[in-house]
C-alpha cells in the first residue's frame, strides 16, 4: 500500500518540479521581451499563462486525491500540503511574468534607460538562480539549502530599491521623464514580488520537514537592514 502511495507522491513531485522549470522560462522570456522591446514574445508569454493555471489546478486535484485515497502519515501529509501551497506561489510568479510582458506592450519602443535595464537583467538572473536552487532543495527536502535561498532575496530587494531611487532622481531633474521610465519601477517591483514568492517556497520546505511555519524573508524580518545596505552601496560608489 505504501509503495503505491510513494509512487503517486513521486509523480506529484515530478509535476511540481516541471511546473517550476516552466515558470523559470516564463520569467526569462518576459524580461527578455521587455528589455528587447519584443512585443511578439511578450504576447506569447501572456497567451501561455493559461498553461500555468492549468498546471496548478491539475496539481491541486492530484494532491487532494492522494490525501483522500492514501491517508498519508503526518510527515508525508506535510510534504503534500507544502506542494499545494508552493504551486499557488508559482502560479502567482507566472502572473507576475505576464505583468512584465504587459509592460513590454505598453512601453514605447524608443524608451531606453540602459542602467535600469542592466539592473533588471541582473534581477532576472538572480531570481532564476533562486528558483533553481529552491527546486533543488525541494527535491531533497533540504532545509539548510532552503534557508540559504531565502537570504538571497535581500539582493533582489536591493536591486528594486536602486532602480526606484535611480528613476526618482531622474524625475527630480526632469519630471517629464516619469511616464517614460515608470515601467522600470513596475517591472522591478514584479521581479521583487517573484523573489518573495520564492522565499515562500523555501518556507514551505521548512514546514514539510519540521511542521513549523517560519518567516524567512530578510526584508520583512528587518526592513531597516535593507535600506542600510543600499545606502552603504550608494556611499561606497561616491568615494
Amino acid at each position: 500500500m505504501y509503495e503505491l502511495f510513494s509512487d503517486e507522491l513521486k509523480k506529484l513531485q515530478g509535476r511540481f518540479m516541471e511546473m517550476g522549470v516552466n515558470i523559470s522560462e516564463q520569467i526569462y522570456r518576459s524580461t527578455k521581451s521587455f528589455i528587447d522591446h519584443d512585443e511578439k514574445l511578450a504576447t506569447k508569454v501572456i497567451e501561455e499563462d493559461q498553461r500555468t493555471n492549468n498546471e496548478e489546478i491539475s496539481l491541486e486535484k492530484q494532491a487532494l486525491e492522494i490525501i483522500a485515497l492514501q491517508q498519508p502519515v503526518a510527515t508525508d501529509f506535510r510534504i503534500i500540503i507544502s506542494i499545494l501551497k508552493a504551486s499557488s506561489d508559482m502560479e502567482r510568479m507566472g502572473d507576475h511574468a505576464v505583468g512584465i510582458s504587459r509592460e513590454t506592450i505598453r512601453i514605447k519602443k524608443d524608451q531606453h534607460t540602459k542602467s535600469c535595464e542592466d539592473k533588471i537583467s541582473g534581477m532576472t538572473m538572480l531570481v532564476r538562480e533562486m528558483l533553481e536552487n529552491v527546486l533543488d532543495a525541494y527535491a531533497t527536502l533540504n532545509e539548510k539549502n532552503a534557508r540559504k535561498v531565502a537570504t538571497m532575496d535581500l539582493q533582489v530587494d536591493e536591486y528594486y530599491i536602486m532602480i526606484r531611487n535611480e528613476i526618482n532622481e531622474m524625475v527630480k531633474k526632469d519630471p517629464e521623464t516619469f511616464t517614460a521610465n515608470y515601467s522600470y519601477i513596475e517591472v522591478s517591483k514584479l521581479l521583487e514580488r517573484i523573489g518573495d514568492h520564492i522565499v515562500n517556497l523555501a518556507e514551505w520546505i521548512v514546514y514539510s520537514r519540521s511542521g513549523q511555519i517560519v518567516e524567512l524573508n530578510p526584508g520583512k524580518s528587518d526592513p531597516d537592514l535593507l535600506h542600510k545596505l543600499v545606502n552603504e552601496k550608494i556611499n561606497s560608489k561616491k568615494h
